[in-house]
């Protein structure tokens, strides 16, 4: 008997090609091969293998990336299936339904399109997400990672994968090297997969911001956030046709105190944008709360002496640019309903 031989009057062909090379016991068993058989079948130098307890590869060379990853997902879903069901798609071979289990860490990465996370054949390990009281245990190329809420899966070919925040951050709990941790928060924000503010709250959540070489890649992927966020900002003036406001100023009383900087001001108009990109930090809840205090301040100080200011987070200024400059367009219009601002010194910032 291989690979190729029918297994039962049970037919394969509703299953994807891989997912005919990697199959459960389970599922043999319902296949008609019995228990001893796929032990005969899985002898050293027989055709087919045990890539993890209860997991049957059915050829005798070495696993693809892809035949790991439906291994290690059959691993941990078996439990909650007892084989794994079949659901048929839209389109395409049908796919088995990976209950409660995902994806995450560096697989993930890979999975989501990260060219700075390895290939899936060279890891070691594939990180899966479970709830916590599943009954698993890390093993052969399996690694569970248990969670006390499960997010919403991304569906990548296929495949059920953690949300890129949750994913950085179980890979970041394994990794020590600097330059690695940088360089996967900086291809996040950079590649447009997610903004800083969600990777630094899974961090946190992950207790990870007391390690030094996160506290700097952290600094560096807020650094970085900004950046694009400001570039943004730019576009989004631009090209929706907004008057060109002075960018990146102070403004002070005459003679008096200093009132604030701000990414973006119209003088005519009195109107402010300021770009909200906060992100909570592990043991800075203090500098947190202050800083939203020290926000809220200034707004309210600006707004009155008759200065509008109109707070943007990137998220909002990556997923929504258009309704963003349309609040920017109904504050420069209403200025001219609006009783005359303070006169304030404007200076570049």
């Amino acid at each position: 008997m291989n690979h190729n031989t029918p297994l039962s009057p049970r037919p394969l062909s509703h299953l994807s090609e891989v997912h005919r090379r990697v199959l459960t016991t389970a599922q043999l068993r319902a296949h008609g091969v019995p228990a001893a058989e796929v032990n005969e079948q899985c002898r050293p130098d027989g055709p087919w293998q045990q890539l993890l307890p209860g997991v049957v590869l059915l050829h005798s060379g070495p696993p693809t990336g892809e035949e790991r990853l439906h291994a290690v997902l059959i691993y941990a879903a078996r439990e909650r299936t007892a084989g794994v069901p079949v659901q048929p798609g839209a389109d395409g071979p049908h796919r088995p339904t990976y209950t409660e289990t995902m994806v995450t860490g560096l697989a993930a990465l890979t999975l989501h399109g990260f060219t700075s996370a390895p290939e899936l054949a060279t890891l070691k390990q594939i990180d899966v997400l479970v709830p916590r009281m599943r009954r698993l245990r890390s093993t052969g190329c399996a690694r569970i990672v248990r969670t006390a809420s499960l997010p919403a899966a991304r569906q990548v070919k296929g495949v059920p994968v953690a949300p890129v925040p949750r994913a950085l951050a179980d890979a970041v709990a394994e990794l020590s090297d600097a330059n690695a941790v940088r360089g996967l928060l900086t291809e996040a924000v950079r590649g447009g997969h997610c903004e800083p503010a969600a990777v630094v709250r899974e961090l946190n959540n992950a207790k990870l911001l007391s390690r030094p070489h996160v506290v700097d890649a952290v600094d560096s992927l807020l650094a970085e956030g900004r950046a694009i966020a400001e570039d943004r900002l730019y576009r989004m003036v631009s090209e929706h046709g907004l008057p060109d406001p002075v960018w990146n100023v102070d403004l002070r009383l005459p003679g008096g105190p200093h009132l604030g900087g701000l990414d973006a001001y119209w003088p005519e108009q009195a109107v402010a944008v300021e770009l909200d990109t906060r992100a909570p930090r592990q043991g800075h809840r203090q500098d947190d709360d202050a800083l939203w205090s020290e926000y809220a301040r200034k707004r309210e100080h600006l707004e009155r002496l008759g200065i509008t200011v109109v707070h943007i987070t990137p998220k909002k200024l990556r997923d929504a640019m258009e309704q963003q400059a349309a609040v920017v367009r109904t504050a420069l219009m209403a200025s001219a309903d609006r009783d005359p601002a303070a006169y304030v010194v404007v200076l570049p910032r």
